[in-house]
Formats: C-alpha cells, sequence, structure tokens
C-alpha cells in the first residue's frame, strides 16, 4: 500500500507548460508597457524642455577665388586641402606683359617730367627778363612823363609871357626885342614841350611791348598746364597697370583651408573666372530651420545640444545667435500660395543660426547635425492644445 502522507501532483505536463507561457506573456507584456510608458515620457519630457530639428546643417563662408585679370597660370602654389595663411601665394598669373607697360609709363613719365622741368626754367628766365625790362621801360616812361609835364609848365609861363609882350607891345611900353625874346622862349619851348611828347610816346610803346612779351608768360603756363594734366594721366595709368600687375599675384585673405581647385598650371583664365574655393575652418555655425509653430519657444541666447552624423558618440555645445525674419518658403522657385487656387497647407520653416565653436577641425561646413534647442518649458495643457 502506498503511503497515505505522501501527496503527488498529478497535473498533466502540457498544463504546466501552458500556465508558464501565460505567465511569461503576462511579465513580456508588463515590460513592454514599463518601456513604452518610459520611452512616452522621456519624449513628454524632451517635447516640453526642448525643440528639436534633425536636419541640420553645419554652415561655413566658402569664399571663391577669382581672377580679376586673364592670362596664362605660372603657378598654382597650393593643393586641395592645403592649410593655408593670409597673404599665401596662391596663384600665379604671367606678369610679364603687365611689368613691361608699367616700365612704359615710368618712360613717359620720366619724358614729361624733364619737359616740365625745360618750360619751368623757361618761363623763370622769360619772368626775370621781361619783369627787369619792364622796370626799366617803366622808369623811362615816368621821367619822360615827369619832363612833359615841367617843360608844359614852362610853356604855360612862356605863354603868359609872350601874350604880357605883346599886350605891352601894342601899347608901345616894351620895346620890340622884348616881345621877340618872349615869342623865341615861347617856341623853343613848345619844340621841347613835343620832343617829351615823342619820347614819352616812345617809351609808353615800349612798355606796351614789355607787356605783350609778359603774355608769353601765360603760354608757357598753358604748356606747363597741359603737360601737368599729360603727367597726371600718366600716373593714373601707371597705377592702373601696378594695379593689374599686382593682381596677377592672388594671396588668400584668411587663414585657412582650399577646399577645391578650379585651374591648373598651364590654362588660360578670364576675369571673374574661378580659381579655387577656400574657408575659414574657425569660422562655423550652424543652421536649422525651425517649425513655425515651435519658433515661439525660440529665443536668442538659448543653449543647444549638437549631436554630428559623423561623430555619434561626441556632443557639441552651442547657442542660438540668430532667428529669421523670414520663411524659407518666401525663398523658393514657386510661388507660395499657389495661384492656381488649390491650397495644401504646410508648416513653414523658419531658418535659425547656431552659433557653435569649433574642436580640433572636426565641424566642416555641409555636415548633417541634429539639434535640441533647451527652451523653457511648458505646462501640459499648452502642450496638448
Amino acid at each position: 500500500m502506498e503511503d497515505s502522507g505522501t501527496s503527488k501532483d498529478t497535473t498533466p505536463t502540457h498544463v504546466k507548460g501552458k500556465k508558464r507561457g501565460r505567465v511569461v506573456s503576462i511579465l513580456f507584456v508588463i515590460l513592454l508597457i514599463m518601456a513604452a510608458l518610459l520611452w512616452g515620457g522621456y519624449q513628454l519630457f524632451g517635447r516640453l524642455n526642448y525643440v528639436y530639428e534633425y536636419d541640420a546643417r553645419v554652415g561655413g563662408t566658402l569664399i571663391i577665388v577669382s581672377s580679376r585679370v586673364s592670362g596664362w597660370v605660372t603657378e598654382r602654389a597650393v593643393e586641395q586641402g592645403s592649410e593655408i595663411k593670409k597673404g599665401q601665394l596662391l596663384v600665379q598669373i604671367d606678369s610679364r606683359e603687365s611689368t613691361l607697360k608699367v616700365q612704359h609709363y615710368d618712360v613717359k613719365l620720366q619724358g614729361v617730367k624733364a619737359e616740365i622741368d625745360r618750360l619751368a626754367a623757361e618761363r623763370s628766365m622769360v619772368e626775370r627778363q621781361t619783369n627787369s625790362r619792364h622796370d626799366t621801360q617803366e622808369s623811362e616812361y615816368q621821367a619822360a612823363e615827369a619832363a612833359t609835364q615841367a617843360l608844359k609848365a614852362q610853356r604855360k609861363l612862356a605863354m603868359a609871357d609872350f601874350e604880357r609882350s605883346q599886350s605891352l607891345l601894342e601899347r608901345k611900353i616894351i620895346p620890340r626885342q622884348s616881345y621877340d625874346k618872349a615869342n623865341a622862349e615861347l617856341q623853343r619851348l613848345e619844340g621841347e614841350v613835343a620832343e617829351a611828347l615823342a619820347k614819352q610816346k616812345a617809351a609808353s610803346a615800349k612798355l606796351e611791348e614789355v607787356e605783350a612779351d609778359r603774355e608769353r608768360l601765360k603760354v608757357l603756363d598753358q604748356q606747363l598746364s597741359i603737360l601737368l594734366s599729360q603727367k597726371n594721366e600718366y600716373f593714373i595709368l601707371k597705377d592702373q597697370q601696378r594695379l593689374d600687375l599686382k593682381d596677377r599675384t592672388i594671396q588668400s585673405i584668411i587663414d585657412g583651408v582650399v577646399d577645391e581647385t578650379f585651374v591648373e598650371k598651364g590654362e588660360y583664365v578670364n576675369p571673374g573666372q574661378r580659381l579655387m574655393l577656400i574657408h575659414d575652418p574657425l569660422d562655423i555655425w550652424v543652421d536649422a530651420n525651425i517649425k513655425e509653430t515651435q519658433i515661439r519657444r525660440v529665443k536668442r541666447g538659448q543653449v543647444v545640444l549638437i549631436s554630428v552624423d559623423a561623430y555619434p558618440d561626441k556632443e557639441f555645445k552651442g547657442t542660438v545667435k540668430a532667428i529669421g525674419n523670414t520663411t524659407t518658403g518666401k525663398f523658393a522657385l514657386l510661388p507660395n500660395p499657389n495661384p492656381s487656387g488649390n491650397f495644401t497647407k504646410i508648416t513653414q520653416r523658419i531658418p535659425v543660426r547656431i552659433a557653435v565653436e569649433q574642436q580640433k577641425i572636426m565641424l566642416r561646413p555641409g555636415m548633417l547635425v541634429e539639434v535640441k534647442i533647451m527652451v523653457d518649458p511648458i505646462a501640459l495643457s499648452s502642450f496638448f492644445r
């Protein structure tokens, strides 16, 4: 007989297996629910405290180096990826013809300067000569005029004496001899006055001749003015040619790197032709297009967490630098709204620029990044509206 105190489980094995499977399923569902709650809580917390954008890009000032002159490329001093310094030679364009033109204008300027010096010396000589002659003739004219005035005064007295003698002779108060003497004196003075007037006229003519010679100074001044204008013109042409010569040595205006080159040694380039593309790797930022429904929460100075696709294990920090005043749709090729009458409401985006510090030249323009802007948290009621 079997012992009555010993109990034995008579439950079939398949029933036990079903029970265990049911328990495992319940536990799995509970774990899924807990994971979903955790994930939902994390997403809710993120949406309450952050504004996300997954399609942001690293931006930078890309400088297209172009040529202002035409000519053959005699040297390209850098390669794609080269690090460059401000003032470093990038491309050298053939400068032989431009150098010869500068020398040509130097020779022209030397000729003009020599002619200016010659005319200036001639003018100085003519001025001294005419000034000396003018002073001499002026003195002669003044002396002749003074002599004429003196003789005229004497003639006036002689005329009065003659008239008085004539009156006295008619009344037979004086002898004929006194009358003849007064008449002779008057005639003599008349002759001297006429001679003095002639000398005065001659002196005046010579003075006018000297004045005419002084007009030559004006002619020389005009010639000098023309030469000075020509000299200034040559200076301008020379400076223009020196600028052309300088433009044939193309140097970097920044410390940076060469992104791409478009020209090889021996090629002929034209004005405005692209030669290479450069940028400053320290001058970067992040451009993100934020939905218009979230832009009200974004403000300047807010901290931004940045994750870069190229470095998934590293996080960068930045700050909101600028917020655009126009949506990106205003710059689209197709008009918005559609003038055909068909309307589909699409959430617009507003560009936001984020300042970020470069770290070991890891960030490069064009890289895809994800940004989380730390904004002021909002109430749950506002979130579900």
